[in-house]
């Protein structure tokens, strides 16, 4: 068998996340669908992670196994067959043991947040426009998310986690005009975390808890002690990281 990547971007509005879900439209079912009738036979596809309902992808890797040999016009006919909320860059081979989740050394989001009424991003980014938000306070808290490793507090509940440690490597706050976008990096994340985080930082910024506190949240490793997830249409998957 021979072992390809797909590097490709999604809008996940009409989708219930990247993982099939059962009785429920999913970005993997759609590659899958369209990956197994160009080639004529069954694919199955692995994602680099499963993105919940409503986050989008600017880039994210998923691979598939196949006894063809690809050519490389099976990018533009998967384009071709996918739906115009799905896009494909490229598709390459890599060794047939390279996984693309397991091998992933780190994954970037960006969460957006509009300062102001916008009615081309409501379903782009959070619509916060009511209240003010301190930038400076949010970045000072940010501090904060590199002396622990345990992200209990963050992280859905009742799922199979066998574990909640995690390494952030950049988390920061940067307003362009009217937008203030959140950038995070880690070696791996819980599900909802990022959303989980935004919701906290959002919270210091209205002023509603100090930046301090975040360290007294992330101590109790306890759901209830963040703030509520931020909405999803905000969050972007945009970069998963690799040595090929």
């Amino acid at each position: 068998m021979l072992r390809y990547f797909i590097e490709f971007s999604y809008n996940g509005k009409n989708y219930f996340g990247y993982q099939i879900q059962p009785n429920e439209n999913s970005v993997q079912e759609e590659m899958e669908k369209a990956l197994s009738t160009i080639l004529r036979e069954k694919i199955k596809t692995t994602g680099a992670g499963r993105t919940d309902t409503g986050v989008h992808a600017k880039k994210i890797f998923a691979h598939f196994d196949t006894e063809q040999v690809v050519s490389g016009h099976l990018t533009h006919k998967l384009n071709s067959f996918l739906p115009p909320d799905i896009a494909v860059k490229r598709i390459f081979p890599v060794k047939d043991d390279f996984h693309a989740r397991f091998h992933a050394t780190y994954r970037t989001y960006e969460y957006y947040i509009s300062l102001e009424k916008n009615p081309f991003t409501q379903d782009a980014a959070w619509q916060h426009w009511r209240k003010p938000l301190d930038v400076d306070k949010m970045n000072e808290a940010c501090k904060i998310l590199f002396e622990y490793e345990d992200f209990t507090s963050f992280a859905k509940l009742h799922t199979d986690n066998k574990t909640n440690l995690c390494k952030i490597y950049k988390a920061a706050w940067e307003q362009k005009g009217s937008e203030l976008i959140f950038t995070v990096s880690a070696n791996r994340f819980l599900r909802n975390m990022v959303r989980a985080i935004v919701g906290t930082m959002v919270e210091v910024g209205t002023g509603k808890i100090q930046p301090e506190e975040v360290r007294n949240v992330i101590e109790n490793k306890n759901r209830n002690s963040a703030g509520t997830s931020a909405p999803a249409q905000g969050l972007y998957l945009v970069d998963v990281g690799y040595e090929f």
